[in-house]
């Protein structure tokens, strides 16, 4: 049974997309070498079920209705939306970030609606003055580094997250698929020390949709008045 599909039925974006592949400056939109404003095609509804049954959680109405009506990954924001894919069996999402989503533990609690930065848990990092050597100062630094690295990439800051897209410079963007924020798209930049926080539109929290869409606007808007 194909599920109810309340938000979006996408029935615009291939038409769209095709648009963009015809025009020759559309490539220099960032991003797009990479995607070629290709998405792959859409889930079966047996696909959706079989898929939502391994992860033992219902996708947000959005996504799971992009699956379904759009494509199962591909052109998107940035350097496009992680495909979700069968392999030996098993479905998995492909991508530079993609394994950062813990599919075990996709169907807990993210508990987070405010922004928050495990690196907050650390103190300040050492600094050579306060060091009689700098075989002293090097070891202690290795020492930071390693204990920032454990804390801050600790798993158990994304239980809940669902990674979609890569944005360069291992920035990263994925939606809340379980918890008080489902629905929702969250940034990861811990990779530059900013930790996690909601994405917004107008003062709202952003939904897959909104987030697609208005990447998809601003494209079109580029290309319309010419990309450099």
């Amino acid at each position: 049974m194909v599920p109810d599909v309340t938000h979006s039925d996408w029935a615009d974006v291939p038409e769209r997309l095709s648009r963009l592949a015809a025009v020759p400056g559309a490539r220099a939109v960032f991003g797009s070498a990479d995607h070629g404003w290709q998405l792959g095609p859409p889930l079966g509804a047996d696909d959706l079920a079989d898929l939502e049954a391994q992860l033992g959680i219902e996708l947000p109405d959005e996504y799971r209705s992009f699956l379904l009506r759009a494509g199962c990954g591909g052109a998107g924001p940035a350097y496009g939306l992680f495909p979700v894919l069968r392999r030996n069996g098993r479905w998995k999402w492909e991508g530079d970030g993609a394994d950062l989503t813990d599919l075990g533990t996709l169907n807990q609690p993210f508990p987070h609606v405010e922004a928050f930065n495990p690196a907050d848990a650390l103190p300040a990092p050492p600094e050579a003055e306060d060091f009689d050597s700098t075989e002293e100062f090097n070891a202690a630094e290795d020492a930071y580094w390693e204990r920032h690295d454990t804390i801050v990439c600790h798993p158990r800051h994304s239980i809940g997250l669902l990674y979609l897209c890569h944005l360069g410079c291992a920035y990263r963007e994925a939606l809340v698929i379980t918890g008080p924020a489902r629905g929702q798209m969250w940034a990861d930049g811990t990779a530059d020390g900013a930790g996690f926080e909601p994405l917004y539109d107008d003062g709202k929290p952003l939904g897959f949709a909104r987030w697609y869409r208005r990447w998809l606007d601003a494209a079109e808007d580029q290309v319309s008045h010419g990309v450099h």
